[in-house]
Order: C-alpha cells, then sequence, then structure tokens
C-alpha cells in the first residue's frame, strides 16, 4: 500500500513539473516573439557611398541597427551621385552620402521627406601620391590643395579620377575649378570607380589621386602610396556626411517607416559613440567624427 501511494506522490510530483515546464516555456516563447518581432516591412534598401563601405565603418555598425530594429538593410554601394538619382526614382529608402551642395539641391527639389537632410559625421579628403612624389608635392604644397592640384597638371603627372559623380568626384572637380585648370590630356586617367579600386589603380600607375581619409587608412596598408597633401587650412578638403530619407510619395514601395529608423539610429548619442570609436584600436585615430545635431 505504501508503495503505490509513493508511486502515486511520485507520479503526481513528476506532472506538477511538467506543467510548470509548459507554462514557462509557454511564457517564454512569448517573450522570444515579442522580442524578435520584426516590423511590418523589414526589408531596407541603403544607397551609399562607396567611402562609407570602403572604409569597413558599415560593417562595423549596421549589425547593430539590424539587431535593434528588426530591419534588414539591404546596402547598395555607388557614388552620392548616383545614390541620390536612385532615391529621386524612389529605388532607395535611405541616403548616407557626402555631396552637400547636391543634397542640398536634393531636399530642395522635393526628394526628401519633411525631415530633410540630418548631419552625420565628417572627415577630410587627402591627395595620396607615389612614395618618391615626382611632383614634389609634399615638399612644396603639403597643406595646399589647389597648389597641388596645378603641381600635377604642369608637369603631367598621373592623376586618376573617381569619375563616377560620386561625393569624392565632385570635391575632385571643385578644387581643378578653383585652380583654373580643365583636367584632360594622357595625365588625366577617368576610371569610373569606386575610392577603394581607384587608389589600386593609383598605385599600379604610380600616380596621384584624391581620397577620403577613412577609405584610405582602411585599404592603404596594401599600397606603396602616401599622403602627400592634407588639411588645407582653407577648408577645400572637408568632406561632410549627410542622412536622407527618401520622399515617401515616390511610390507606394518606399518603406518609409524602416528610413526614419535608420535616420533616427544613426544620429542617436550611442550611435555617434560607436562612429566616434570606429577605427581608434586598428588605426591610432577616429576615421570619422560624429557632428549631429
Amino acid at each position: 500500500m505504501r508503495s503505490k501511494k509513493r508511486i502515486f506522490a511520485s507520479v503526481l510530483a513528476l506532472m506538477m513539473v511538467l506543467s510548470t515546464a509548459l507554462v514557462l516555456g509557454a511564457c517564454g516563447s512569448g517573450d522570444d516573439k515579442e522580442a524578435a518581432k520584426e516590423p511590418a516591412n523589414p526589408k531596407l534598401i541603403l544607397a551609399t557611398t562607396t567611402s562609407t563601405k570602403d572604409s569597413g565603418l558599415l560593417d562595423a555598425i549596421l549589425p547593430e541597427f539590424e539587431k535593434e530594429s528588426g530591419y534588414k538593410v539591404d546596402v547598395i554601394s555607388v557614388g552620392s551621385g548616383e545614390a541620390m538619382a536612385m532615391g529621386e526614382k524612389g529605388e532607395a529608402d535611405v541616403l548616407l552620402v557626402h555631396s552637400p551642395a547636391a543634397e542640398k539641391e536634393y531636399v530642395e527639389g522635393g526628394h526628401a521627406d519633411k525631415d530633410g537632410r540630418l548631419d552625420v559625421m565628417y572627415n577630410d579628403f587627402v591627395v595620396l601620391g607615389p612614395k618618391d612624389d615626382p611632383a614634389a608635392i609634399e615638399k612644396n604644397s603639403k597643406e595646399d590643395a589647389i597648389k597641388a592640384f596645378t603641381a600635377i597638371k604642369d608637369q603631367k603627372k598621373t592623376f586618376v579620377s573617381r569619375a563616377d559623380d560620386s561625393g569624392t568626384h565632385k570635391k575632385e572637380l571643385s578644387i581643378w575649378e578653383k585652380a583654373k585648370i580643365q583636367p584632360k590630356g594622357d595625365w588625366y586617367v577617368e576610371a569610373a570607380a569606386g575610392m577603394g579600386d581607384v587608389i589600386t589603380m593609383t598605385d599600379e600607375k604610380t600616380g596621384y589621386t584624391l581620397s577620403d581619409r577613412a577609405t584610405w587608412l582602411n585599404v592603404g596598408k596594401n599600397t606603396q602610396l602616401k599622403i602627400v597633401c592634407e588639411k588645407d587650412p582653407s577648408g577645400v578638403l572637408n568632406n561632410q556626411y549627410g542622412v536622407i530619407c527618401v520622399n515617401p510619395e515616390k511610390n507606394e514601395n518606399i518603406n518609409a517607416e524602416g528610413a526614419k529608423a535608420f535616420q533616427t539610429w544613426i544620429v542617436s548619442k550611442d550611435t555617434q559613440k560607436l562612429i566616434g570609436e570606429y577605427g581608434t584600436e586598428e588605426y591610432g585615430e577616429a576615421l570619422f567624427v560624429p557632428n549631429a545635431k
């Protein structure tokens, strides 16, 4: 009799344990489901300049956004001009670009949402050249970009241009314009390529080029190039980045909610901190300076 009672008690205890486990499991499943809840439209198209990709920044920070928001970001890495053209056509949801004058025109043209463009971060451009620096730029025009470009043209030294309507390409053209030079001839090579590829091409041709500092720091170690001109006090080498949500009226497929989530996230205090820390451990300096207002 006692044996039967012990068996009954054991079975009853087991049933209570199983019941408790099922209840807790159900609660846990509900919590997990809530934590992993996806947005109504989880796919987000980010059109951005090649420098944010080639510098390694997006690989470093985007996983945090995807983890926190539930959005899956499809990065289209092109020049700033092409990124904005995608926005005008409604082929992207949000833009991260670095061509302030063109961005202003884009917003004024009605292609952005009501919040327009927001500052995100900045760094600077540098002029790269061969280690023997045949145009003697480092010696004669270390902090004068216009004088550096003039020396390259006068001595017909190879210059590799992005030639892709990117922010870097627009900056390069503005420097030639300030130098009152129309770049053309065998010495002027139009690559129609991204920054990383152009740096590689410049190295192969032992020529000169204009690069954003972040991409240079990320890929330059694999070349024989060096910085020959930088930190021009006139500000001509400044490089500001902005984020723009595409006008949702472009078409019904624009993910306006996701674009706004990204814009809000990238200018947030925590993300600005991530941006400011990127590169310090590997390169000994930040690749970008956050300056969201």
